[in-house]
């Protein structure tokens, strides 16, 4: 189990937007993340898993936790890149994957992150953004459970998978174009 408090001198951030491995993918490469662990968060389930939670009945989202350094990336960047690779616009689905598993989430640690998000999705509403509206779900972080082991640095051990050529590779391909200069050296 992860610690519940960061290390001295960073934060987390929780996400969920879709497939976990889509999103761990793209974070591991932003410069100020030091770790990403793919799980589950959000649901009523003491003990979820891969198999329970893409039942819907966990109540569970797949999702992110990052460990970054706010002196080198800002959670405002963070969200910025969480933004631009997933569709905040679906409820419960992101292309192919539906279901509750699937939503579009923020699980806020601080009022710091809880007032930076609602800013930046008052943003998205008045500029209509995504040409839809943003149905991303503002939370407290509550209990994160890291997915089982196979689900962890899915991509870098999974590259040629359709899945994650079809999927994953274009997430990737997106924010390398956007974020070129935040990507780790």
């Amino acid at each position: 189990m992860p610690p519940d408090t960061p290390p001295a001198g960073r934060e987390f951030a929780t996400l969920a937007g879709g497939c976990f491995w889509c999103l761990e993918a793209v974070f591991e490469e932003l410069a100020g993340v030091d770790a990403v662990i793919s799980g589950y968060t959000g649901g009523h389930d003491p003990e979820p898993d891969y198999e329970r939670v893409c039942s819907g009945e966990t109540g569970h989202a797949e999702a992110v936790r990052l460990t970054f350094d706010p002196s080198v990336v800002g959670y405002r960047e963070i969200l910025d890149v969480f933004f631009a690779i997933h569709d905040p616009t679906t409820p419960n689905r992101q292309g192919n994957d539906i279901g509750t598993q699937y939503r579009s989430a923020i699980h806020v640690h601080s009022a710091q992150q809880d007032a930076t998000a609602r800013t930046l999705l008052l943003e998205y509403a008045a500029q209509n953004t995504f040409g839809a509206p943003v149905v991303t779900e503002l939370a407290p972080a509550g209990r994160f459970f890291p997915a089982e082991a196979c689900h962890q640095r899915y991509f870098r051990s999974h590259s040629s998978q359709p899945y994650c050529q079809l999927v994953i590779a274009p997430k990737l391909a997106r924010f390398r174009k956007l974020f070129a200069a935040r990507r780790k050296p």
